[in-house]
């Protein structure tokens, strides 16, 4: 039997910028439960949310300084309780997003550490005598200094966020209890922040997917949520296809699935994403070819385009202009009928698109801020033209908006300022203008959602082989998914261009969804999507 969530989407939702209820300009728990109906209308059976824990959020909450309580600016454990009832009322699963890499340098476990080399929780974090070259993530050394005890720890991210020493026993038991008590609490699954990385080696110079790396999760699963009705999902950004399959595969007790993110390291440029680079469109169907036929039958896929780390799905890949609409319903209809669990983004339910801001100061990114100061002041490898060119098509921040609700002040988000700015076409681009068009993104999507999972092809849609054709077009994303008896073939126009598909023989086929009016001509407009049916006897 399926497991729940082949049949199901995701919805995440970034907290800080949902919905504020007690106008303090900052998104809340009670803000969360006012939309529920919301998110069910559209379908959703589970909500991830990004960290709500205690934290200075100098990292947005993915630094967190206490693992079992909630940061008062979203409210408080009794209102994470009221959630959790409220949706599971509406079916709807709560997911929490767990960052067991690093804590921030406020958790107690880090300030007890610096206090003395001989403190019981030392051994909890990194620390050495001397630091080697290794840069962080997010730009300068991967080492500060500690001027009370004299050595440096590591961090691969900010200097706020202290890695972990996994290789300490005490400190895997005492996470273990933690993620058990979240169990106990009524999550119903956690996704796993950068958890490729716990098996780290440093002074092997081994950061990521180090040789005790499956051990430690296995362990992890077995003495905490020790279930396969859990929802895990481990955020992996190196994984091979041997590596999703180790990590996804239900007989090796580890993750419900991965975030892999070859789609998106596959199409940078070689400083990253802040060097801007085209989109190349026969690398990135060349891509998922590879991973749905990988893991078919031996793991799982998440299914995604955007998430709080990425661009707008609708600017990066889509036409955010004249065919904001069309291209949002053919990215999610490409994306949603593969093999995998599909991921929402919120506010790309409506074509949410990236901000347009000229001015660096207007971004609270710590990623681009450090970034910034390596790249362009410091090693000078970009030009601050370059940077913000990069910036504009790949920031963070620009997923990190307000949600749009409406056309009033602050979008209907917030009453007071909010933490971020508003998007500037929030008068256009909103809930309420979307749910009152039949044929927007949002009514198209719960269409697409009650058919992926709910119709009598749901089965197929969850199960069966992907193929791919006419993979070399440079506009038209094709494939099939088939179980010998039955196939849906998916023709997404993926360009502004007309596409004529006469020549393949599609004539007398079963349109069973389709972005857009016709397609009696068997000619796809510009970001036209149809999915047809072809029977065998």
């Amino acid at each position: 039997m399926d497991k729940w969530w082949k049949k199901t989407v995701v919805y995440e939702l970034y907290p800080q910028s949902f919905k504020d209820s007690n106008n303090d300009g900052v998104g809340d728990l009670k803000g969360i439960i006012e939309k529920l109906d919301y998110l069910q209308d559209l379908g959703v059976g589970a909500i991830w949310m990004t960290p709500i824990y205690t934290s200075p959020l100098v990292d947005n909450g993915y630094d967190i300084a206490d693992y079992q309580n909630i940061n008062e600016i979203y409210g408080s454990l009794a209102d994470l309780k009221n959630l959790i009832k409220a949706a599971e009322a509406k079916q709807i699963k709560i997911i929490m997003d767990l960052v067991l890499n690093h804590t921030s340098d406020q958790h107690n476990w880090f300030l007890q550490a610096k206090t003395s080399k001989a403190n019981p929780y030392r051994d909890y974090y990194i620390w050495r005598d001397q630091p080697d070259e290794k840069k962080s993530i997010f730009g300068g050394s991967a080492w500060t200094y500690d001027s009370t005890t004299k050595q440096y720890y590591f961090h691969q991210f900010a200097k706020e966020q202290p890695d972990l020493n996994w290789e300490n026993p005490k400190l895997r038991s005492e996470i273990s209890a933690m993620i058990k008590w979240w169990v106990d609490f009524g999550v119903k699954g956690f996704r796993l922040d950068v958890i490729d990385l716990i098996g780290k080696e440093v002074d092997k110079k081994i950061y990521s997917n180090g040789p005790n790396l499956h051990q430690f999760i296995k362990d992890l699963r077995a003495e905490s949520w020790n279930s396969a009705e859990f929802l895990t999902v481990g955020e992996c950004w190196g994984a091979s296809i041997d590596d999703g399959i180790k990590y996804s595969n239900e007989k090796n007790d580890e993750f419900s699935m991965i975030f892999q993110f070859e789609q998106i390291t596959e199409l940078q440029s070689e400083l990253g994403k802040y060097l801007y680079k085209e989109i190349d469109f026969i690398a990135l169907k060349k891509v998922y070819k590879k991973w749905q036929q990988g893991l078919h039958g031996l793991g799982w896929n998440s299914l995604y385009l955007g998430n709080h780390d990425l661009p707008r799905m609708i600017s990066k890949y889509g036409n955010d202009q004249e065919f904001r609409v069309a291209s949002s319903k053919t990215l999610f209809t490409t994306l949603f009928l593969m093999e995998g669990t599909p991921f929402i983004y919120q506010g790309d339910e409506i074509g949410m698109t990236n901000t347009n801001w000229e001015n660096i100061t207007d971004y609270q990114d710590v990623e681009i801020k450090n970034t910034y100061q390596d790249l362009v002041l410091d090693e000078k490898k970009l030009t601050h033209e370059e940077f913000m060119q990069g910036l504009k098509a790949n920031g963070r921040d620009h997923a990190r908006t307000p949600m749009q609700w409406d056309g009033s002040e602050n979008a209907g988000f917030s009453n007071a300022k909010p933490w971020i700015k508003v998007n500037e076409n929030y008068q256009t681009i909103n809930v309420e203008n979307d749910l009152k068009n039949p044929s927007g993104i949002y009514n198209y999507l719960k269409t697409l959602i009650n058919f992926r999972n709910k119709s009598e092809y749901a089965d197929l849609i969850a199960n069966s082989l992907y193929v791919p054709t006419l993979i070399d077009d440079s506009y038209l994303f094709a494939y099939a998914r088939t179980n010998g008896q039955k196939t849906i073939k998916i023709l997404a126009n993926w360009s502004e261009k007309e596409l004529d598909l006469s020549v393949l023989n599609l004539q007398g086929l079963e349109v069973l969804l389709n972005t857009h009016d016709s397609f009696a001509d068997l000619k796809l407009k510009a970001w036209q999507t149809v999915v047809l049916l072809e029977t065998r006897i």
